[in-house]
């Protein structure tokens, strides 16, 4: 197979696993809502992942708490992921399962929301954390794949893109993503 074909090959499997996707709108609908929600009542967005996902969290705090499209007050959103020397105190003392779950215990309140990121759907530390959410009463609103055990099962809403191959599973998070925080900041920044 030649490159060109390649190229075309790997895109065209993200478009269509996009479209496949893009007919779940009451799910994506529902996500909105939640956020909203969160926002107008005085919580925050606290997010985590792994990876490629930690990177999506921290994306997406960021479209949040600056802006997407349109310039506003501040949405507050945090991403578990960023705080070396909490996540490596963690990480050490206690477990490394815990890193996301022990930060939702210091800062969560209910009212908030954990947005949970894990294309396997089973990552310890984002089940721990989804667990530990539920626990403190905060809504839990999960991006995965297409299993639906693990993480999908702790959360109160849940998007499963239908692939198990990371990478695209990440490409319709992001685009999802994106398209969350375009229309929460409609909503929530007006």
């Amino acid at each position: 197979m030649g490159a060109e074909q390649e190229i075309r090959d790997y895109l065209n499997e993200t478009a269509q696993l996009i479209g496949k996707t893009a007919t779940d709108t009451s799910t994506i609908r529902t996500i909105v809502e939640a956020i909203a929600e969160c926002f107008r009542s005085g919580g925050k967005i606290l997010l985590c992942g792994n990876g490629g996902s930690a990177a999506d969290a921290q994306h997406l705090a960021a479209e949040f708490v600056n802006r997407f499209r349109r310039d506003g007050r501040a949405l507050p959103a945090i991403a578990l992921t960023t705080d070396t020397s909490v996540l490596t105190s963690i990480a050490n003392d206690s477990a490394f399962e815990r890193i996301f779950a022990r930060q939702l215990e210091a800062i969560g309140r209910r009212g908030d929301c954990l947005i949970a990121i894990s294309t396997s759907g089973k990552s310890a530390n984002v089940l721990a954390a989804a667990q530990a959410a539920r626990n403190a009463g905060i809504r839990v609103i999960a991006l995965t794949g297409k299993s639906e055990d693990g993480l999908a099962a702790l959360a109160d809403i849940a998007l499963r893109v239908p692939s198990k191959e990371t990478s695209h599973i990440q490409e319709v998070h992001i685009a999802v993503g994106h398209l969350i925080a375009k229309i929460v900041e409609e909503q929530a920044r007006a």
